[in-house]
């Protein structure tokens, strides 16, 4: 359990992305409950999170302009994330956010 100010966050990688983030599969993250004028840390916090401190390269793989790219999947509690609102989903303790590549090479 975070504090009141912090919130614990499990991120998991697939596909190949764990490639680009250090090969770790998995992250337990503990981020900042809100974030710029107090507003509720959410998904595109921790998208900017994670291309600042765990992005080790080819951000261009990940992210196309201030979103994750098309052919990456993303389940927010095994949910995909389109039926939760995206990036403006609010973030809450415990939430587990997986990333699935669905692009690969031949």
């Amino acid at each position: 359990m975070a504090s009141e100010n912090t919130l614990k966050v499990k991120i998991e990688f697939g596909g190949g992305l764990e490639l680009l983030f250090d090969n770790k599969r998995i992250y337990d993250l503990e981020l900042p409950a809100t974030f710029e004028d107090d507003q509720p840390s959410n998904v595109d916090f921790l998208i900017r999170y994670m291309r600042d401190k765990l992005l080790k390269e080819r951000v261009e793989l990940f992210m196309e302009k201030d979103t994750i790219r098309p052919g990456i999947l993303v389940l927010i509690n095994d949910t995909d994330w389109e039926l939760e609102g995206e990036k403006d989903y609010a973030l809450k303790d415990g939430d587990e956010i997986v990333f699935i590549s669905t692009l690969h090479g031949g």
